[in-house]
């Protein structure tokens, strides 16, 4: 194996690890959650401002994460971000008040957010263009495993609920050392910062500079409304379970197998965007997702349940990863960390407004076929904008390449002036003689 593929191997490797870990502790909460409530005396109200001051610190913690790793690397902001992240967890055994639970979900979310850019902006420089969904659905794929994890580690303490943040918190602490001793920086983000020795891009330009706009606004509808889905499943799925007359361990397994068929989806969106028609993807997977909620709406029985829980987990974590695999390519290596950042900044307010949205209809009393109903219109906006996105991308790499951005070029086609580093590489091979650009 070559030394660009070890690189490539170690940093998906250990990308997936934190990946795992970021899993387990996301679902901490929503497997916790019978704990928490029991020892909080929370009301279902209480219970989503739990789940949600999690997913708010999100929001920040991804727009500034990958904002400031553009700056500084990927790699730093990564190993603090695993830091924070790994410490407010373990932190959260032991508050004793609902306003200390609330914030150190916050501060937890906050460093799983700046992770998740990073992840995703590691993996994408990693490889070539050809295997960079693969490459974000191995990682990724690691998620859904660390959710069911959780899930277990639930299921085996049973009361002891502060077990699944011991274990939360540890495992973060005790991976950073593997990180600062064999986790690469991204070389593209290396030439990068070459490249833009003279000046960076404000975060505006950045998203909306150079025709970007479009692609941006598509990017952050698809993420919004998926991730509403997303995160409402994942932290009220075990008490829709519940309501509908499931018992506790049944509820766990149904959730388990959520999981379960989360880490097949993450895998195969990613493959079959690399391999198949990414319209007729986007087509498929929101299609299944759509089927796979009404089943979860209408199943009776655990068998029946369980299929549609492990579709509903394939299918919701394939759509996110076809939007995390559209991204990176979607914006060039000085501002890709910020416009992934952005992106899922943007995809973690639908994560807010899943889980408060589920709670008060619930609290309304529509029920669990009302939850599931209200997020058909979204989930048909995702898939709209997914394409729309491929559609552009399709349109950009037809133009030659004088009409396009200097940004969108490959190296070798930009102007001399434009690229310090190749203007540099020109004057060690021209030595003192002038040469044509």
């Amino acid at each position: 194996m070559n030394r660009p593929a070890r690189r490539a191997t170690l940093t998906i490797a250990l990308c997936f690890i934190v990946a795992l870990i970021e899993g387990f502790d996301l679902q901490s909460a929503g497997t916790a959650a019978a704990g928490l409530r029991q020892t909080f005396a929370l009301d279902p109200k209480m219970m989503g401002w739990v789940f949600s001051a999690g997913i708010i610190g999100l929001l920040p913690g991804a727009f500034f994460g990958g904002w400031i790793a553009d700056r500084i690397g990927r790699k730093k902001i990564l190993v603090g971000a695993v830091l924070l992240f790994g410490l407010f967890s373990l932190s959260t055994a032991w508050v004793e008040q609902f306003s200390s639970l609330l914030w150190v979900r916050f501060m937890t979310g906050l460093g799983l957010g700046a992770a998740l850019p990073n992840l995703i902006a590691l993996c994408a420089e990693a490889v070539g263009e050809e295997r960079r969904g693969t490459a974000i659905s191995m990682m990724y794929a690691g998620v859904p495993l660390g959710g069911a994890l959780a899930a277990v580690v639930a299921m085996l303490f049973g009361e002891h609920w502060q077990m699944t943040f011991f274990i939360g918190g540890l495992a973060p602490l005790l991976v950073v050392p593997l990180m600062l001793l064999w986790l690469p920086e991204s070389s593209a983000f290396r030439q990068a910062q070459d490249a833009a020795g003279q000046g960076r891009n404000s975060a505006s330009q950045a998203l909306f500079g150079e025709g970007r706009s479009r692609t941006t606004l598509a990017l952050w509808l698809g993420y919004f409304f998926t991730l509403t889905v997303m995160y409402m499943l994942l932290n009220w799925l075990p008490s829709l379970l519940l309501e509908q007359g499931f018992s506790k361990p049944q509820a766990g397994l149904v959730q388990m197998l959520f999981n379960i068929g989360g880490t097949l989806g993450s895998l195969l969106g990613g493959l079959l965007l690399d391999r198949c028609n990414g319209i007729k993807v986007v087509l498929f997977v929101y299609a299944g997702l759509l089927s796979a909620l009404a089943g979860v709406g209408l199943s009776v029985g655990i068998v029946p349940m369980g299929i549609a829980g492990f579709a509903a987990g394939l299918f919701v974590m394939a759509a996110q990863l076809v939007l995390y695999a559209l991204a990176p390519p979607s914006y060039p290596t000085a501002v890709r960390a910020t416009g992934v950042g952005a992106a899922v900044a943007i995809g973690r307010l639908g994560s807010v407004a899943g889980p408060l949205a589920a709670g008060q209809i619930l609290a309304a009393g529509a029920g669990t076929t009302g939850v599931l109903l209200a997020t058909s219109p979204g989930l048909l906006i995702a898939a709209v904008a997914a394409i729309s996105v491929m559609v552009r991308s399709v349109s950009a790499q037809a133009r030659p390449l004088e009409a396009r951005p200097l940004e969108a070029r490959p190296l070798e086609a930009r102007p001399l002036e434009a690229t310090p580093e190749k203007a540099r590489s020109v004057g060690k091979a021209c030595g003192s003689k002038a040469c044509p650009r």
